[in-house]
């Protein structure tokens, strides 16, 4: 056996089925498209969700829910974060900044504390909003709280 005999396997390798090439071909007339309708006509494309004109499903289906446009949100962050934050690195003030420069917060973020944990040392704490538990634990442990607009 050399490169000069090299034959594809049996079935391997079928030509491709000529269409509309006479009534002798088998496949001509209507070249297998069948006889009218939008498929037998040429620059045929289906449409996205086209269902043979039965009703498609998104039209079936009822619309629900709701998107607010005038949404604010706010990362979270709990007050056992804050806690954890102070401890490392011996802060009395948080604020934005420190936020940021431990990486919880981007700069187009806005913060709104949240009661999760407890706070033990005063802490000045500056964010966008605050819970009302959070507020209260904070002032309660001796610290003050600032809102940023």
């Amino acid at each position: 056996m050399d490169l000069s005999n090299l034959k594809p396997a049996v079935g391997a390798t079928t030509r491709s089925t000529r269409i509309g090439r006479g009534p002798g071909s088998g496949k001509g007339g209507t070249s297998t498209r069948g006889h009218k309708g939008a498929k037998s006509r040429s620059g045929y494309k289906r449409k996205i969700g086209f269902e043979g004109g039965q009703m498609p499903l998104q039209r079936r289906l009822p619309k629900f829910g709701f998107k607010n446009i005038n949404r604010v949100e706010y990362k979270p962050i709990n007050l056992a974060t804050l806690e954890d934050l102070a401890a490392a690195k011996n802060l009395e003030k948080i604020g934005l900044d420190e936020l940021r420069a431990a990486g919880f917060i981007n700069r187009k973020q806005l913060v709104k504390i949240l009661a999760n944990g407890a706070v033990t040392r005063a802490l000045q704490v500056e964010a966008n909003a605050f819970s009302a538990a959070a507020e209260k634990a904070i002032t309660a442990a001796g610290g003050s709280i600032s809102k940023v607009k």
